[in-house]
């Protein structure tokens, strides 16, 4: 299986993008494909055995599209070509709509006379004249709005019909008619009729239809300026030491394991390790992180954040697509072109919305003939029709939303990664939040440690020693908090054998021929071990919030530690907030009982799942899906079951993460966590819980309104168009009108859209 993303041209509607997919899904060996009209990609999944590029693109170009391969440089920006090729295009369309403009203004002045029955004599009689309106007229429909026509026909030719057809057939519709009456007037006196000609409308409405997709491309081109800004925000040189001398080259030259200086204020290339100096890391462009991060030997650095006042170096782990800002770009790039599961109404809609409409027009043409027998009326209301009709809106109401929301999400430190996710967030009821490292800093520290022997003859060391020697073999952050406490003592860590993790309870090894056992009071009784003679110090730490565990020497007890993990400053408030957004909090972990219940008090959860193994943590999410109980304040109310979403950051968490309707992993956690999650906040701030949920419900109350924007035009525009309102009030709507209403009603949509741009996270306090 492979996946492949294609960048789309060609395409006028959305029922352009339902021509391409279906074209690629005739493909042998295509498994999936999701055509985007917003972000105009198709992203496809194949057997490589069966289907190749080759094949797809010829499927494209066969239904009268091409299409380009995207670039795998994800962080390459447009070449020159490229942008001089878009520059044209638009420069084209730029000239189209002013010479069509012109042009419209002498045909319409040329018009008046006819339309308002009045004799004007300050119009040139030369301008009334229809065989120069025919001279006029030609250029524009034959030049300006040649694309309408040529697409039209390759439709035609596939048997399948978009806007572009609808634009061909309206106006060649007046303009035809308009001809006959020019080369045939008499025809028309002899049936009692007056020749009354509509160049006119033909002009104007191409003139505004182009008119209205060069704005509608150019506000299109901003919803992708996440993305522009991301690319942007990459280095372009490094400093690299080589050989003993700093050197400055292009960063497509950086290798790996490279060493590169960093001096004050400058923009760090690509990622690496701090080997030597120190500074402080303006990191939010690309985590949202708003206070600047020290950074020192050991610690991370990230490409395209900002060096502050010191100087470091740092050697080079990640370069290209490997780097963290080029994952960014792929996630919201993959984001932007995915779709959401509220857009398949509209795709519905538009699979047969086109040929709905000729089937109406030429049914207004008919029921308007039959029973008034003016030509002229049947043909300019089946004008009309053609001409209002406007599938794109509705292609353009979920996918521009979605292409805005997740590339503000990026900006502030939330990658969304599907429109899908997007779209779920909204509706979650219960929020699970793991303990370690999500409601708390994740960094513990050893705060109390009593030996049963007491401290004579360094019995306190001898035992720190034991069980700091077998916790260096775990990855747990308990285990670090041990370790570290023992380099501050500076104890010495000798070799442990035949090491045993038990997930959830304790770790065990052999150091100098005795069996140590480290972990919860639970698991060393199981193991038959006597450990009331402690339990004092247990209970008075717990109900303090630490975290306690026990350490057995060859079957007997022989310590107690205390560990505590500090609240993020933020816990408190988010948990708060999302208790205000109509949410029920809860708290998972696989901690004791008495710590979890002090940890909860501090930031105000009432519903606590304690001493968790890892492998329960996803059936306790099932569970929790499984509950039909309502919450006053949910503003979703489903009757089947919860949406349920978890947040954590440790490889215990990933199966819990992937069983929640939507995981959210904390960036800082781990790349598996991060990997089964469905949202990631980058910088590990909670607040991102809280913005990411805002943004999800700001976004589906865009899309909504965008959707209803593009089914009631449609739904009052068509019936308008056709006469609906004639036999009552004796009122027509002008083809000009209608052409106008047709180019603005997609532009109304992507603008709306736009207003996501606008969207700013409500801070917890």
């Amino acid at each position: 299986m492979d996946t492949l993303t294609l960048k789309l041209r060609g395409m006028s509607c959305a029922a352009c993008a339902n021509n391409i997919e279906k074209a690629i899904r005739s493909v042998s060996g295509v498994i999936d494909c999701n055509v985007n009209f917003g972000a105009e990609q198709a992203t496809i999944k194949y057997d490589r055995s069966l289907a190749n590029l080759q094949k797809i693109q010829s499927a494209i170009a066969s239904a009268g599209y091409s299409s380009d391969s995207l670039q795998e440089e994800l962080l390459s920006e447009e070449d020159d070509a490229e942008k001089a090729s878009r520059r044209a295009l638009q420069r084209l369309l730029s000239l189209k709509v002013a010479v069509g403009g012109v042009i419209s203004i002498f045909l319409f002045l040329g018009s008046l006379p006819m339309m308002t029955g009045l004799n004007l004599p300050l119009i040139p009689s030369f301008l009334q004249n229809s065989w120069m309106q025919l001279v006029l007229t030609t250029p524009v429909i034959f030049w300006c709005g040649g694309s309408f026509y040529r697409n039209g026909w390759k439709s035609l030719k596939r048997h399948t019909a978009t806007m572009d057809t609808l634009i061909a057939l309206g106006t060649s519709a007046a303009y035809l008619y308009s001809l006959f009456v020019t080369i045939f007037p008499k025809f028309f006196i002899a049936q009692g009729l007056i020749p009354h000609i509509y160049y006119e409308v033909a002009a104007i409405v191409i003139t505004l239809i182009l008119l209205g997709r060069l704005l509608e491309n150019r506000a299109r081109g901003q919803t992708s300026e996440a993305i522009r800004k991301l690319i942007g925000l990459q280095a372009r040189d490094a400093r690299v030491i080589r050989d003993g001398k700093e050197i400055d080259v292009p960063i497509a030259e950086v290798r790996i394991n490279d060493v590169i200086l960093v001096r004050p204020g400058e923009k760090i290339p690509v990622d690496g390790e701090v080997i030597a100096g120190a500074s402080t890391v303006d990191e939010a462009m690309v985590t949202g992180e708003s206070l600047p991060v020290k950074k020192q030997p050991g610690d991370e650095v990230i490409g395209a954040t900002i060096n502050g006042a010191g100087a470091f170096q740092f050697r080079v782990t990640r370069v290209g697509n490997d780097t963290f800002l080029a994952q960014i770009v792929k996630l919201v790039q993959q984001a932007q072109g995915s779709k959401a599961p509220i857009q398949r109404l509209a795709d519905r809609v538009t699979g047969w919305f086109v040929p709905a409409v000729i089937a109406v027009a030429i049914a207004t043409f008919v029921i308007w003939f039959n029973f008034t027998g003016n030509l002229t009326l049947a043909t300019m209301t089946t004008v009309g029709v053609l001409i209002i009709a406007c599938p794109c809106a509705l292609g353009l109401a979920t996918p521009t939303s979605v292409m805005v929301g997740t590339g503000k999400g990026a900006e502030n430190g939330i990658l969304i990664k599907g429109a899908d996710s997007l779209e779920l967030a909204h509706k979650i009821q219960t929020i699970v939040l793991d303990k370690t490292g999500t409601l708390t800093q994740g960094k513990p520290t050893v705060t109390d440690f009593v030996n049963v022997n007491g401290t004579a003859n360094g019995n306190e060391l001898q035992l720190l020693q034991l069980a700091a020697t077998v916790e260096r073999n775990s990855e747990h952050p308990l285990a670090e908090a041990v370790v570290k406490y023992a380099q501050s003592q500076e104890v010495s860590l000798i070799d442990a054998k035949n090491f045993v993790a038990n997930a959830g309870s304790g770790v065990q090894a052999v150091v100098a021929n005795q069996l140590v056992q480290i972990g919860t009071q639970r698991w060393l009784t199981e193991l038959g071990i006597n450990t009331i003679t402690l339990q004092q110090y247990k209970d008075v730490w717990e109900a303090a919030g630490k975290t306690v565990i026990l350490i057995a020497v060859d079957g007997e007890l022989q310590g107690i530690m205390g560990i505590a993990d500090a609240l993020k400053p933020s816990s408190a408030a988010v948990v708060k907030a999302l208790q205000k957004l109509g949410l029920e909090v809860v708290m998972l972990t696989g901690d004791n009982r008495k710590t979890a219940d002090a940890i909860a008090r501090q930031v105000g959860i009432q519903r606590i799942f304690a001493e968790v193994r890892p492998d329960q943590k996803a059936a306790i999410i099932q569970s929790l899906q499984g509950e039909i109980e309502k919450f006053p304040k949910s503003k979703i109310q489903n009757p089947k079951s919860k949406i349920v979403a978890m947040v954590g950051d440790g490889i215990n968490d990933a199966p819990a993460l992937a069983q929640a309707d939507v995981g959210i992993a904390i960036g800082t956690g781990t790349d598996v966590a991060i990997a089964a999650s469905d949202i990631t906040l980058i910088s590990g701030d909670l607040q991102g819980i809280v913005t990411a949920i805002q943004l999800s419900r700001a976004t589906i109350n865009n899309i909504r309104q965008n959707l209803f924007f593009a089914f009631i035009y449609n739904v009052i525009g068509i019936p308008i168009a056709a006469g609906i309102l004639f036999p009552i009030f004796g009122w027509l709507l002008n083809p000009i009108i209608a052409g106008a209403a047709m180019a603005l009603s997609s532009l109304s949509v992507v603008s709306n859209a736009l207003r996501l741009r606008n969207f700013q996270p409500k801070i917890s306090s």
